[in-house]
């Protein structure tokens, strides 16, 4: 009995190793552990390799864009600025902690709005500037905050009663506005 009991606890103790995030090493970086932990943080995401991801001309996307940035109400050059801010409008773009696409968008949100490939570039953009939108609604048209929104969350937006404190938003904002109103 003793000895079953032995082996059902050893079989949980394998399955929990199997499943669970292991802690990052003491000296690894942040961005280190979030690489590491990929599969974890986002495992529906799947990189496709180059030669399965279709090839999109900047210019088709940027067309694509524009076109959907018309559809929804949304100031083109805006979402031009934050396409090329994001992933200088690469459809395969990825990055560490699993954003993907063009708009960048996080697997949560792409699912909250109905994207079912976000390396789809039309997807994608559709429902970045979808989410785009309800950032500039929810925070009365303040394209700064809708931005900060954007990049950090409307959450931190909220707490902060405006752009958050941290230094990548910030300059985010700063480098987005400065394209639209040097473009």
């Amino acid at each position: 009995m003793i000895q079953n009991i032995s082996k059902v606890v050893q079989r949980i103790t394998d399955i929990e190793n199997k499943f669970s995030p292991k802690p990052p090493a003491a000296a690894a970086s942040f961005a280190d552990h979030l690489k590491a932990q990929e599969d974890i943080l986002a495992p529906e995401i799947k990189r496709k390799s180059p030669e399965k991801t279709p090839v999109y001309e900047k210019g088709s996307i940027k067309d694509m864009i524009v076109q959907t940035a018309q559809k929804y109400g949304v100031d083109s050059n805006l979402v031009l600025a934050v396409a090329s801010a994001e992933s200088g409008y690469r459809a395969d773009a990825v990055s560490p902690v699993g954003a993907v696409g063009v708009m960048q968008l996080m697997p949560d949100t792409a699912r909250g709005l109905g994207v079912k490939d976000s390396f789809d570039p039309g997807q994608n953009i559709d429902g970045g500037v979808r989410y785009l939108k309800q950032m500039l609604d929810m925070f009365g048209g303040n394209t700064s905050y809708a931005l900060a929104a954007y990049n950090a969350g409307p959450g931190a937006v909220e707490k902060y009663g405006g752009i958050p404190p941290y230094s990548e938003t910030q300059a985010y904002v700063k480098n987005i506005l400065s394209d639209i109103n040097n473009g």
